[in-house]
């Protein structure tokens, strides 16, 4: 991979078309037009966590990108949890996106959209994405690059579009917070609103997922995972904006009178036959998205096999030396996800909050890598790749954590009191249980024992280079 495939990889990830249209309307609902100063905040937010990861991938560039990463700052029993709730989170924001992508679709197939609709939807998208990335990293990248292109050309004509010829509010109501009931302050609906951009902002380390497909890697993901925040930050306040300025009912689509603003908008923008061009953009965003969690999730499971840490290591840790992909980690990456997507005929509320653990999961994760990062620094590492944040790393590092831990707690936050408590408190719930599995498998199993790859030797190679 050059380093704009890479980047693609990050990007497409990231897809700031597919999270603002997915989760707008909720978050429009929650906080109103403000909502879109969290787009702002949570990416810089974000690109703290971003610089952190720079400095570990470009001294550590191996696959699997958050494992290896956890193993070599911290040990082996903080990198086995740390990529176990990673990979679950994975799995389950496979599932989700899959799962989101399937209304679109049925609109553009005229399907009803019924639940069977959208599980037979899912599942072929699962299918077709798992296919596309066995056919090897050069068609994964290329894929990646055509995605990345069509989703930033779409942004950029859909929000030039509406700014120009569909707006009808004025800048203000980005300050205007009277349109939602605060009972005396708007922070809390604040807060709710961040969830959606909290969702959108994470997909920048999957440029480190796949570090040894990548030339001159110590020095090319770090750019990358910075252009990812960069450009995919730009293009989701971008088509937020677009979106917000554009809405002419703003009180109907804040009560839910108007289920579905952004379809609302842009048939009336655009005519029906743009409204389908604009979900044919939409289509392409999502299939790259789950192309590229795919990949992050199989080198993922592939890292853990090769250093031995997992059940099945023989079998997942085999690489195709033609494709130049771990094909046995990639079909169970999408066989995982599919199963999730599948259950949810019988299942609908329980998968529903199992997906819902994908972000949470994957703030978790991070911040593990992160205080992994703060902890190797308490040891004594300097970071030697050749990107270092220098004198500014500690306090990089712990304002990132600070990021990270509030967001985690925003995420975890209980919001519908009148709702009973598994509903209020389902996604901890959901937490608590992959941790502890985790736990337990790690206790009785101990993979942590297994494989001679160095662990918790960051701060020792300082010593050893003087």
């Amino acid at each position: 991979m050059s380093k704009w495939e890479n980047f693609s990889l990050g990007f497409t990830y990231l897809s700031p078309v597919v999270g603002v249209y997915t989760i707008f309307a909720s978050a429009f609902a929650a906080g109103g037009p403000p909502m879109w100063w969290t787009y702002v905040i949570v990416g810089l937010g974000q690109f703290l966590v971003c610089l952190v990861f720079g400095e570990i991938v470009s001294q550590f560039p191996i696959s699997g990108g958050l494992y290896p990463w956890a193993r070599r700052l911290v040990g082996k029993r903080w990198a086995w949890m740390a990529g176990w709730i990673y990979g679950w989170a994975l799995c389950c924001t496979m599932a989700g996106v899959a799962t989101g992508a399937a209304p679109f679709l049925a609109k553009a197939a005229g399907l009803a959209g019924t639940p069977l609709d959208a599980t037979l939807i899912a599942l072929a998208l699962i299918a077709a994405t798992t296919a596309l990335n066995l056919s090897g990293t050069r068609l994964l990248a290329r894929v990646a690059m055509i995605g990345f292109v069509c989703e930033l050309i779409g942004a950029l004509v859909v929000g030039g579009y509406l700014l120009i010829f569909a707006r009808h509010q004025p800048l203000a109501v980005l300050v205007d917070t009277s349109f939602v009931p605060t009972h005396g302050s708007y922070l809390p609906a604040f807060l709710a609103s961040s969830l959606a951009a909290m969702f959108c902002y994470y997909g920048f380390e999957a440029c480190g997922d796949v570090a040894e497909e990548t030339p001159d890697a110590s020095r090319m993901i770090p750019k990358a995972m910075r252009m990812t925040i960069y450009i995919g930050g730009a293009a989701a306040c971008w088509v937020c904006l677009a979106f917000v300025l554009s809405i002419a009912d703003i009180p109907a689509a804040i009560s839910g009178a108007d289920p579905d603003p952004i379809a609302t908008l842009l048939r009336s923008a655009m005519g029906e036959a743009g409204f389908r061009a604009v979900i044919g953009v939409v289509l392409i965003s999502f299939v790259s998205c789950l192309l590229s969690l795919q990949a992050a999730a199989s080198r993922l499971v592939y890292a853990y096999a090769r250093d031995h840490m997992i059940v099945g290591s023989g079998f997942l840790c085999r690489f195709s030396p033609r494709r130049h992909v771990p094909s046995n980690a990639l079909i169970v990456m999408g066989a995982i996800p599919a199963a999730i997507a599948l259950s949810g005929l019988w299942l609908q509320n329980a998968v529903a909050t199992i997906i819902s653990f994908a972000a949470i999961g994957i703030y978790i994760a991070f911040q593990m890598i992160v205080l992994g990062a703060a902890i190797a620094r308490a040891r004594g590492w300097r970071p030697a790749g050749p990107f270092t944040l220098g004198a500014k790393g500690w306090i990089v590092n712990l304002g990132a954590l600070a990021y990270g831990i509030g967001a985690i707690i925003n995420i975890l936050w209980p919001r519908t009191p009148g709702q009973a408590w598994y509903v209020n408190y389902a996604m901890l719930v959901t937490t608590a249980i992959v941790v502890v599995l985790g736990t337990l498998y790690m206790v009785v199993a101990r993979p942590y024992e297994r494989g001679t790859t160095p662990a918790g030797d960051a701060h020792l190679l300082n010593k050893e280079t003087g």
